[in-house]
């Protein structure tokens, strides 16, 4: 910045002020010694956008979408929230989260070993865990993320002018050495998929649980977030991370069970940092309508979702296109959740191919930052006789395999 500065006649510190807007901006993104660089693309610029539209008539495996056919009806619930609203219409001042959604939500928590901590309301995912975020990080900070993992979160984390720090992992989730070294390195946070994760299908066993809790012991100061945005639509038990670090959040999203318009997902976490986030929500949209959070209690406490009946016809599909792909020779990735991950030699080529062959995927460059190549498909849209012809093309258009990194 000096050498800079003196090229240009000016004050280092205008410099310093420059590249600190950059920075903050998403224009570039720094590495300590290793100096500053110039992001790859614009931080504006949406990892959804890397995507192929399915043409009228071809199966959409690449928007991501849960199956409508199993998302309860939503006409009771909203009818009971409105019924409750006409009785005590919702004002200015009340507590922003519904009391009996907060027991109901905090009771399903305990029951899953998640740490005692107040409950509040998000909208979506996304929303919680930005808040969480900027609650406690400043521009430039590092946060250690699941690399092949969700787009979305990919695409925030640089718009919030932090820095994405990419983290292998396998079929039980992120590689705790992985995760070890990008700690001792300097991330100041780390974000978990428990269950369903996107794009792979990684789901965090007790093994592995307790092997990154052992990590997290040795790193207190770190902000841990977990997303467990596959709650009801797994059958694969909850092993959370939370309360291995002092500030820790933990998420729970309503989307792909009951419908991601409802926008709604319910956060728990250390004191201070619910705290916060509740805070700053007051200072923007103040809350997320009650009328939805009396439509989500609806929809819980009625028992409107068969999590173990949608568990298995998203796991039928899954695991039946996982062993069709394994009998061809192609590698896949699925344990749990509505997404199936194949490594690939050559992305462009193999979402190109599918394409002609009669089908629409995901290109894995929406999910990567240092993964090798893959592509995603959400079985969502699948019927058992589509099990076989898809393994068949898919199997064409792969070419060599390319395992998923580990390392």
């Amino acid at each position: 910045m000096r050498e800079l500065a003196a090229r240009l006649e000016v004050n280092p510190n205008t410099v310093a002020a420059a590249y600190r807007t950059l920075r903050e901006r998403g224009v570039i993104e720094t590495a300590g010694r290793r100096g500053s660089r110039v992001r790859r693309r614009p931080a504006s610029t949406a990892r959804g956008s890397f995507r192929v539209e399915a043409p009228p008539g071809v199966p959409d495996l690449g928007a991501g979408n849960p199956d409508p056919g199993l998302l309860p009806p939503l006409g009771e619930a909203f009818a009971s929230a409105t019924r409750a609203y006409a009785e005590r219409p919702g004002m200015y001042g009340e507590v922003p989260v519904d009391p009996e959604l907060a027991a109901l939500a905090r009771a399903a928590l305990d029951a899953d070993g998640v740490p005692a901590g107040p409950v509040a309301v998000t909208s979506g995912s996304l929303d919680a865990i930005e808040r969480v975020l900027v609650a406690h990080l400043k521009p430039g900070d590092a946060v250690a993320v699941e690399d092949p993992g969700w787009g979305s979160l990919l695409d925030l984390v640089p718009a919030l002018g932090l820095r994405p720090v990419p983290i292998a992992l396998d079929d039980e989730g992120p590689l705790p050495d992985a995760v070890e070294r990008a700690l001792d390195e300097g991330a100041r946070a780390l974000v978990v998929t428990d269950r369903a994760q996107n794009p792979t299908g990684a789901a965090v066993g007790a093994a592995r649980a307790e092997e990154l809790r052992c990590v997290l012991a040795g790193h207190r100061g770190v902000l841990l977030i977990e997303d467990d945005h596959g709650h009801a639509i797994v059958d694969l038990p909850l092993h959370p991370l939370a309360g291995a670090t002092d500030r820790w959040a933990f998420v729970r999203s309503v989307a792909k069970a009951y419908g991601p318009d409802l926008r709604v997902a319910l956060l728990t976490g250390d004191a201070v940092t619910v705290d916060r986030v509740l805070g700053r929500q007051r200072l923007g949209p103040g809350w997320v309508s009650r009328l939805l959070q009396r439509a989500v209690l609806h929809l819980m406490a009625s028992g409107a979702v068969d999590s173990g009946a949608v568990a298995q016809a998203y796991g039928e599909r899954r695991d039946a296109l996982v062993r069709a792909l394994t009998e061809r020779g192609v590698e896949a990735h699925g344990r749990s959740g509505m997404n199936v991950w194949v490594p690939v030699s050559d992305e462009t080529g193999a979402v190109s191919r599918l394409l002609n062959a009669g089908w629409a995927v995901a290109p894995g460059a929406r999910f990567r930052i240092a993964a090798p190549p893959g592509i995603r498909l959400t079985v969502s849209p699948l019927t058992a006789a589509d099990i076989e012809p898809l393994a068949d093309a898919v199997a064409a258009a792969a070419g060599p395999p390319r395992p998923m990194s580990y390392g």
